[in-house]
Order: structure tokens, then C-alpha cells, then sequence
């Protein structure tokens, strides 16, 4: 994919922006720039720490770029709406918004008034995707996001993709606020398994089976991934 710039946005915090941003989107865009605009980074991402107001600086550095991913935080979301309403046509700078969600009926709320925003912007429904994050293995998305579910067949003012899921796991957790990437556990080329057979001490081994499960997680985090991406963006 070349050059794509993507807003990754919700008027609502702790709906996993940093792993769209960061582990869904940008590792599978060459590794593509992460702009951070968040007065307070509260999840954790990377980039370049921003303001609202200075969304005008991040679009143009972002231009030179081939590919970008813009990671509104909550909290500034309303300052960065304001701008582009402000400079009509600013927003036609990114090709996808990308609205994550969870289960909290707050969260499928806040993300129905953020489609709705960007939607009296003149943003086009074929630009704005929302991804179901943060799903237990064992539920049904319909039913987990009805409200979403029953706002799109009423409104048709986002590109429906019900197989954008990702489902909750531990490694999410484990890797935020850490600079480590999925890319980087699945590209370890450490024998741990040899290390392991030659290892007498308890909490070393421990150690070692625990990156063993690691890299197996990272492998089944990739798989879903990718699959998302594909049919977020397609």
C-alpha cells in the first residue's frame, strides 16, 4: 500500500487506537509513520506527541511521506474537528478515518456520534471504517454491537465491514507501553526451545518458555490481523 494517510479517531478514550494504530495499521503499510496527537498519551502510543491545534504542522509533515497514520486521542478530537471545519477540504488529506470500538455501550455511543461528525463534514461513508476491538473469543459481534449494527442499516454512513474484529488477547496488554512490535517477536530467530533443553536453572527456563508462548501468540495475533486488514481496507 502507497501512499496512504489514515486518522485513526474516536470521541472515545480506551478503545485500542494504539493497537489499530500501531499494530493493526502500520506494520502492514511499510511501517508507516505514526503521528501521536494527544495533549495527554494515556495508551501508550508512539509518534510524535502533539496538540489538537497543531494537526495543520501533522498534515504537512505527513505529505511528505508516503504513508501515514494519525492517531487522534480523545481528547483532542473536537479541536482537531473544529480545524478541519474551519479549512474545508483539509480532511480530503487522508484516505481512510478508522473508528475503533469495544463493547462498552459508552464506547458504542461516543462511536456513533463520531461517525456522525465526520459524517456533517462531508466525509463520504466509503472513507470511514469501524473496527470491532477487544472481543471475547466466545461472543457474537452482532449482538456484542447491535447498536452499531442497527445504526448502519438505519444510516449507511460507514463502510460496514463485519468481519473487522479483533478479538481480545493478552499480548495487547503486554506490549503497551513497550517500543517492541509484533513484527520484531515473530522475526526473533532464537532457538528457545535448544535453550531451553540446555538451561538447569528453574526461572531461566521459566523465562524462556514464556517467550516460546510469546512468539506462538504473536503468530495468531498476525494471522487475525491480517485478515482485518484485508477486509478493512479492500
Amino acid at each position: 500500500m502507497n501512499m496512504t494517510n489514515i486518522a485513526v479517531l474516536n470521541f472515545s478514550g480506551n478503545v485500542g487506537k494504539t493497537t489499530v494504530a500501531r499494530h493493526l495499521l502500520s506494520e502492514r503499510m511499510n511501517d508507516a509513520k505514526i503521528f501521536s496527537i494527544e495533549t495527554i498519551n494515556s495508551d501508550g502510543a508512539e509518534g510524535d506527541a502533539s496538540r489538537g491545534r497543531e494537526i495543520i504542522k501533522v498534515q504537512i509533515e505527513m505529505q511528505m511521506i508516503d504513508n501515514a497514520v494519525v492517531d487522534i486521542g480523545s481528547s483532542n478530537v473536537e479541536d482537531v474537528v473544529a480545524i478541519w471545519t474551519q479549512n474545508p477540504g483539509m480532511h480530503d488529506d487522508f484516505d481512510y478515518f478508522i473508528v475503533p470500538v469495544v463493547p462498552a455501550m459508552k464506547q458504542q455511543r461516543d462511536t456513533i456520534a463520531t461517525i456522525e461528525t465526520l459524517s456533517q463534514l462531508g466525509i463520504h461513508a466509503k472513507k470511514i471504517r469501524v473496527v470491532f476491538n477487544h472481543v471475547d473469543m466466545t461472543d457474537n459481534p452482532e449482538s456484542v454491537f447491535s447498536g452499531i449494527w442497527h445504526y448502519q442499516r438505519q444510516e449507511r454512513k460507514f463502510t460496514f465491514q463485519p468481519s473487522a474484529v479483533i478479538h481480545a488477547n493478552p499480548l495487547y496488554t503486554r506490549l503497551a507501553g513497550s517500543t517492541m512490535s509484533i513484527k520484531q517477536i515473530l522475526t526473533d530467530t532464537t532457538d528457545y526451545k535448544s535453550l531451553i533443553q540446555k538451561t538447569e536453572i528453574k526461572e531461566e527456563k521459566l523465562r524462556l518458555l514464556q517467550l516460546v508462548a510469546l512468539q506462538r501468540a504473536a503468530a495468531g495475533v498476525t494471522r487475525e490481523l491480517d485478515a482485518v486488514f484485508n477486509c478493512l481496507l479492500k
